[in-house]
C-alpha cells in the first residue's frame, strides 16, 4: 500500500486535497481524521504539518507527500522534487528598511531573520556571503524594529505586511516555490511500488493538463482547415471529422484554457462556426 503525506493545514491543505479528489482518491471529510485508507486505490494518507512532510519522506517512513518546494529544501533532508503541482505559489525574498540595502552582498556581517534557516543558509553559502542567520517562528518582519536583525529572508506574496512595517524587498528572489509532489532522494519505496508513484504522477499531471486547457469543437469550411489549425493546433494535432456538407469539416482540439475567448474571436473571423468549448475534467496525455 502506498503512504502518501498530506498537509493538514494551512494553504498547502485545502489546494492539496482537492487536487486528489480530482485525480479520484478519497479524501477525508473531518478535518480531525490524522490518516485514511482509500482501499479502491491501494493507499493510505497521512495528514501531517507541512514542515514535517519532508522529514518524513526523506527518512523513509513514508513513501511520498505534497509539501512546498521550500519546506521541503528548508528541510535539508534526503528528499527529492518529483512533480510542480501548480498551486500555492509564493517568493522568498530579502527585505529590510527602506533604502538600507538594494543587493544580497551587502548583507555581509548582518543579521538575518527568517523561519528557514536551513534554506537561507543554503543560499547564502552558495553565494559565499557570510552572514548571521537568526531563526524565529513567526512574525520576521518585527524582528528588524525590535533590535534582533538588520533585515530578514521571508516568504512574500503582497509585501503589504512589509510596508506595514517599513521595510522594503531587495535583490533578486532567492527561491520561487509552489507545492511539490516529493519522494526520498534516489531510494525505493518504504511500502508501496515504484508504479503505484507512477499511477500517482500520471493522475496529477492530468489534473493539470485538465485545469490547464479545454476541448474546443467547430466547423470550418474546407479549404480554410490549415489555417484553422495553426490557430488550434492541440497537443499533438487536431482531429478533423467530415461533415454531410461535403464543403465543410468539424474540428476538434485542446486549447489553453486561458486564450480561449482570444482563440475563438480568431476562428470567428477565419470563418469558423458553431464553436463550442468544453471542460476537460480527467485526462492522460
Amino acid at each position: 500500500m502506498l503512504r502518501v503525506a498530506v498537509p493538514n493545514k494551512g494553504s498547502l491543505s485545502e489546494a492539496a486535497s482537492a487536487m486528489l479528489s480530482e485525480a479520484g482518491y478519497r479524501q477525508r471529510r473531518d478535518t480531525r481524521e490524522l490518516v485514511m485508507v482509500d482501499p479502491d486505490n491501494d493507499i493510505e494518507f497521512f495528514f501531517l504539518r507541512p514542515r514535517d512532510i519532508a522529514v518524513y519522506v526523506g527518512r523513509g517512513t513514508l513513501d511520498v507527500g505534497i509539501t512546498g518546494r521550500d519546506l521541503l529544501l528548508d528541510a535539508e533532508v534526503e528528499a527529492e522534487e518529483l512533480l510542480p503541482l501548480g498551486f500555492a505559489a509564493s517568493t522568498f525574498r530579502f527585505a529590510g528598511p527602506v533604502g538600507d540595502f538594494s543587493a544580497a552582498e551587502q548583507l555581509e556581517g548582518k543579521r538575518l531573520a527568517t523561519s528557514y534557516d536551513g534554506l537561507l543558509r543554503g543560499y547564502l553559502a552558495e553565494r559565499g556571503i557570510n552572514a548571521k542567520v537568526v531563526r524565529l517562528d513567526g512574525a520576521v518582519e518585527s524582528s528588524v524594529r525590535l533590535g534582533v536583525a538588520d533585515a530578514i529572508a521571508d516568504v512574500v506574496e503582497t509585501g503589504n505586511t512589509l510596508k506595514a512595517a517599513g521595510m522594503e524587498i531587495f535583490g533578486e528572489p532567492i527561491l520561487k516555490s509552489e507545492a511539490v509532489l516529493i519522494r526520498r532522494t534516489g531510494q525505493g519505496t518504504a511500502n508501496g511500488t515504484a508504479k503505484e508513484i507512477e499511477v500517482l504522477i500520471r493522475r496529477l499531471q492530468g489534473v493539470l493538463v485538465a485545469r490547464q486547457y479545454v476541448l474546443m469543437d467547430y466547423d470550418i469550411r474546407k479549404e480554410l482547415v490549415e489555417q484553422a489549425a495553426a490557430l488550434t493546433p492541440g497537443l499533438e494535432s487536431p482531429t478533423v471529422s467530415p461533415l454531410r456538407d461535403s464543403e465543410w469539416v468539424a474540428v476538434r482540439s485542446m486549447v489553453p484554457k486561458k486564450e480561449t475567448n482570444r482563440i475563438m474571436d480568431e476562428l470567428y473571423d477565419l470563418g469558423a462556426r458553431a464553436i463550442l468549448v468544453s471542460s476537460i475534467h480527467a485526462c492522460r496525455i
